[in-house]
């Protein structure tokens, strides 16, 4: 009773707006009391309505209320802080539907803090000190609150359920592994949990694998739309540039055309002009003729018109009709007809070539599903062989190539290479000639005790200790001598058992990141596999100590 009393003094004194203990208390009209602050911005909300209202009993009031602090309400707040009074709790606190709620506390429960395993039992914070304060309870196991505790319980005989029966998979208590379980393989609950702990561990281990090869794909995927994006943009631009040059050069011949045609059409127009002044010159000279002839031909007196008629009969040379061509009414019409054909022909190169154009477009695919397995057998790997021939431009000049520059062999003597700056100065090293991308597969075989096999980025050092196959991190090296193996990354070695042969598989994903090793003798044996992100091309590299040559596979 003097805990409900307690509750009630703290719902008395709180602000039913923030929950919280009264702050500058104020009472307004109806009687009901707020935190001064917590009043003002309730009202200062309302503003729209005009009309401030009590947000417990909606009492309306006109005009808005002064508010003045209750001194003697505050006074009283302050000496019940000082007793210890809490605000009361908020209703978060509070436990819901979905919570473990405190087994103990009466009236509305508050949320559990903790369970207890032994108790059996759910409690708050209030509650909960015991366990951590009375010497009895520090023993008891505490966890995370659980509706569940009533499942730890052994239905049949009311005890805590604290072993495991191995043989029916189920947890039981006691009495069980003494009664009904008696001969089982029981073990206690923290036995079983231990071991099960160890699957669990297990199989997140799995998961957080799992977790980095997806996060992997999606990054690799992340690189493939930039790619796929970035390609398209370069394309989108280049045929923009391409069209913008046809479109010109098409303008250009419109234009030409054009021009031609209306050159052409003053020419013939001034010369048709021209013929035609002279005949009008022609005919106004013959009018003026034939007036005077007729003039004359009415002269009565014959000696007068003898005497003129020599020097008026005469007529001047005429036009010569034939220099006249007049042609059927088509002029420019040829013009047309052939720009109609170079049309008709475009048009047709254009619907050839565009056929090819959008095949090309199409025929852009991404691979989005999940990537072929890792070979098995040394026949699945043959489908990946690729020839391989070594770069002279890469190789030391104490290497000799020969057998198609697919063999390199230590000289004691230099070899009469031209200077390049790929070249590998310092370590008997050389490159490939051939870039490899996707999935590759090829054989070396060595003789005379050592060798480095390796797979390397084109822009690794050519001079210097950081040169090395296998001591930077932009290469990958296989060391085999007659008696062990080992791996070499970035300065790193590690040590690798397996089976010695002269003759080395090795096997690239490039896209996947797999790089791996295997030692061919009747049947294939992994030797390391190296599972990474590549980022550029690789080259396959050799860094013979006798001899070592890449082997045509079938």
């Amino acid at each position: 009773m003097a805990q409900k009393g307690v509750q009630l003094d703290r719902e008395t004194f709180s602000c039913s707006i923030c929950l919280d203990l009264l702050k500058d208390p104020v009472a307004i009209p109806c009687g009901h009391s707020y935190c001064m602050n917590c009043i003002k911005t309730h009202w200062d909300a309302e503003e729209e309505k005009k009309i401030p209202s009590c947000p417990q009993c909606r009492q309306t009031f006109t005009p808005r209320p002064v508010l003045l602090k209750n001194t003697m309400l505050a006074v009283l707040v302050e000496e019940l802080k000082k007793t210890g009074l809490q605000a009361a709790p908020a209703d978060h606190c509070y436990a819901g539907p979905e919570d473990v709620a405190c087994d103990v506390c009466t009236g509305r429960k508050l949320k559990a803090l903790k369970s207890c395993l032994v108790c059996l039992a759910s409690y708050c914070e209030k509650h909960l000190q015991p366990h951590y304060d009375a010497a009895p309870f520090k023993k008891h196991k505490l966890v995370e609150p659980s509706k569940k505790l009533q499942e730890n319980i052994c239905s049949r005989h009311d005890e805590v359920m604290k072993m495991f029966c191995r043989t029916d998979r189920q947890s039981i208590c006691y009495l069980c592994s003494v009664d009904e379980h008696k001969g089982h393989d029981t073990v206690s609950a923290a036995a079983e949990r231990t071991e099960r702990q160890r699957e669990l561990e297990v199989s997140r281990q799995n998961i957080q694998q799992r977790i980095q090869d997806r996060e992997k794909d999606v990054k690799v995927l992340q690189q493939e739309v930039e790619a796929i994006n970035g390609s398209a943009d370069k394309a989108v631009e280049d045929s923009e540039k391409i069209f913008t040059e046809l479109i010109r050069l098409m303008e250009k011949r419109r234009s030409d055309v054009k021009r031609q045609l209306r050159s052409q059409q003053d020419t013939e127009v001034s010369r048709v002009k021209e013929l035609q002044e002279k005949l009008e010159q022609e005919i106004t000279e013959l009018k003026r003729k034939d007036a005077e002839l007729k003039q004359l031909s009415h002269t009565e007196d014959h000696t007068q018109f003898l005497h003129n008629y020599p020097s008026l009969s005469a007529l001047s040379e005429s036009t010569d009709s034939s220099s006249i061509n007049i042609r059927p009414l088509r002029y420019f019409e040829d013009v047309t007809a052939a720009v109609s054909e170079v049309r008709d022909k475009l048009q047709d190169v254009l619907t050839e070539t565009w056929t090819n154009v959008s095949l090309t477009v199409t025929e852009v695919e991404v691979l989005l599903s999940e990537p072929e397995p890792e070979p098995k057998t040394r026949a699945g790997f043959l489908k990946y062989s690729c020839e391989i021939t070594l770069d002279p431009n890469t190789a030391n000049t104490q290497l000799l190539l020969s057998e198609g520059n697919r063999k390199a062999t230590f000289m004691s003597q230099q070899q009469s290479y031209s200077s390049h700056p790929d070249r590998f100065a310092g370590w008997f090293q050389v490159l490939s000639r051939e870039s490899l991308t996707g999935r590759c597969y090829w054989e070396v075989e060595w003789r005379g005790g050592r060798v480095f096999i390796a797979v390397a980025y084109k822009n690794i050092s050519r001079a210097g200790s950081e040169c090395r196959f296998g001591f930077n991190d932009k290469s990958w090296a296989l060391y085999c001598d007659t008696n062990s193996y080992n791996f070499w990354y970035n300065k790193v070695q590690t040590p690798i058992s397996g089976p010695r042969s002269s003759r080395v598989g090795v096997y690239l994903d490039h896209r996947a990141g797999i790089l791996s090793f295997y030692s061919i003798s009747e049947t294939m044996t992994l030797l390391h596999r190296v599972q990474t992100t590549f980022t550029q091309p690789l080259y396959a590299g050799l860094r013979p100590f006798s001899s070592a040559e890449f082997c045509k596979v079938k």
